[in-house]
């Protein structure tokens, strides 16, 4: 046996290729699936889970699984657990009479129903009818979606029929209703079936998380609109020779705040709403559709619906972008402004601090010249009382000469001794 160490993640990242794998799922069959929005209520949607296998009679989900699928008779239950959602998909198979009004949710607990955690966002119907079954599209419209306008195509290179209004149609289990597919297997077999199955439920299910960020931008639109209207009279202030930059400064700071926090509101929203979007143009795109008469494809149709949204929530973005700019060059412009005043002040300053500087530097020389006569006097003085003393002494001393030849010595003496001090203390 070979003992290599092994990558802790290595079956965890094998086994992703087989995460949420479909259900074979052979015709006839009627489908339900629920998708639950939650905001960190995680825990709560695996113990849903695990309440309903335990009444079901299923074996357990793991702790740890993100995805599982158990069959009970005639019921197949299938749950996912994603980022923000989780769904669940059943799968009612044998024949029936008319398909949305026996579905598979009449098998399961009505209580466990109504206690599930999280906000309903997707509830759907579906019907799979074997090939004989197939109708024109215009009975189908009036048989099960009210005579409204379908969007259908041919799916899987032709070997199925998918048809759906994407309206929410009456349901006596939910007062808002339910959408609707019926699906024709013309030559598709279980296995093609579950895939199809699993990627119209999934077209739909990102479809309206995507559109989740319309809202936001339309609300983000206002705002931008407000924060731009404020920046652009802060601007037209700027431009007048006299104004409070300070004051303007603050309001710049308080704009750029107001604008970073509504960009934290729906960075997360839209970044969303953009990957959404995508996995809708890929789902579209596995179901290989071929354009019926007379009928709106599905790529066709989110392109002309969903694309604008998603093309609103774009330009809220780069609107956000733009005002973030505009914000930065104003703030720096103005911060420019204000250093280039606080310069000429500080020049100003040092311009003045020279003045009192040289007008300090002629007082201390007219102090020095000052000190000199002081201090020559002082010793002179003391001087002409030594030349007494000797002279009382007995020593015959002419004083008053003496004391005047002394003055240019000792004035000499001072002013060479206060040099001396004043280099001593520059050093």
């Amino acid at each position: 046996m070979i003992t290599l160490k092994t990558h802790p993640l290595r079956r965890s990242l094998n086994d992703e290729a087989h995460a949420r794998p479909p259900v074979a799922i052979p015709s006839p069959a009627r489908l339900t699936t629920l998708t639950l929005f939650f905001d960190e209520a995680e825990a709560e949607q695996r113990a849903a889970m695990h309440d309903l296998a335990n009444r079901l009679g299923l074996p357990l989900p793991d702790a740890g699984q993100v995805h599982y699928t158990g069959v009970a008779g005639d019921l197949t239950v299938r749950w996912a657990l994603h980022t923000e959602f989780a769904r669940y998909s059943f799968v009612l198979s044998g024949d029936f009479v008319e398909p949305f009004d026996r579905t598979a949710l009449d098998r399961l607990p009505g209580d466990w129903l109504n206690q599930l955690p999280g906000e309903l966002m997707v509830a759907t119907h579906a019907v799979l009818l074997p090939a004989e079954q197939e109708a024109p599209a215009a009975e189908i419209a009036q048989r099960w979606f009210g005579g409204h306008d379908l969007i259908g195509a041919e799916i899987g290179d032709g070997n199925g029929v998918a048809y759906t209004d994407l309206r929410l149609h009456p349901d006596p289990r939910l007062a808002e209703g339910f959408s609707r597919f019926v699906l024709i297997d013309r030559d598709m077999g279980p296995s093609q079936s579950g895939r199809m199955v699993q990627r119209l439920f999934e077209m739909e299910t990102y479809r309206l998380l995507a559109l989740l960020a319309l809202p936001e931008a339309k609300r983000q639109m206002r705002e931008l609109d407000r924060l731009g209207t404020l920046l652009r009279r802060v601007t037209q202030r700027m431009a007048q020779p006299q104004g409070h930059d300070a004051g303007m400064l603050d309001e710049l700071t308080d704009l750029s705040a107001q604008a970073e926090q509504l960009i934290a509101q729906s960075q997360y929203r839209f970044a969303a709403a953009r990957a959404y979007y995508q996995l809708v143009g890929r789902r579209i795109g596995e179901l290989r559709e071929r354009r019926l008469s007379g009928l709106q494809p599905f790529h066709e149709f989110m392109e002309r619906r969903l694309g604008p949204a998603m093309e609103t929530c774009a330009t809220a973005v780069r609107r956000q972008e733009r005002l973030m700019t505009r914000l930065q060059r104003s703030t720096a412009l103005l911060r420019t402004r204000v250093e280039v005043v606080h310069e000429e002040q500080n020049r100003a300053l040092l311009a003045s601090m020279d003045r009192r500087a040289a007008l300090q530097l002629r007082l201390q020389e007219t102090v020095e010249g000052l000190s000199v006569g002081v201090l020559t006097y002082y010793a002179v003085s003391l001087l002409g009382y030594l030349f007494k003393a000797v002279k009382a002494a007995g020593l015959h001393l002419n004083v008053e000469l003496l004391t005047g030849l002394s003055i240019p010595a000792v004035a000499f003496s001072v002013w060479l001794g206060m040099r001396r001090v004043k280099r001593g203390l520059q050093h």
